[in-house]
């Protein structure tokens, strides 16, 4: 097997350690921007997170909304509407 010479040497070793850097490098860059997605996944998951709980109070609230104690109140307190006592209340039938 026949060596490289001398004047190949001169130009293989500065290139070698050049894409030896460069690839040091392209490790640093990878590692530092890997770490900031996951930071900003973690940020991306707590706001999942929190607009779940808002969603699940949203729908307590509007079912609550059409429960007959709170039309009931909503009639007495906004419009001053009472429940007739039931000597006044008649069924009519068909």
């Amino acid at each position: 097997m026949k060596l490289p010479s001398r004047r190949a040497l001169y130009v293989l070793v500065p290139v070698l350690w050049l894409a030896v850097l460069a690839s040091a490098a392209g490790a640093v860059y990878v590692k530092h921007r890997s770490r900031e997605l996951f930071v900003e996944l973690e940020r991306v998951n707590r706001e999942r997170d929190r607009l779940e709980m808002e969603w699940g109070r949203l729908q307590l609230e509007q079912s609550s909304f059409s429960t007959h104690a709170f039309v009931e109140n909503v009639a007495a307190t906004n419009l001053g509407m009472r429940t007739p006592p039931p000597k006044q209340i008649e069924v009519v039938a068909p």
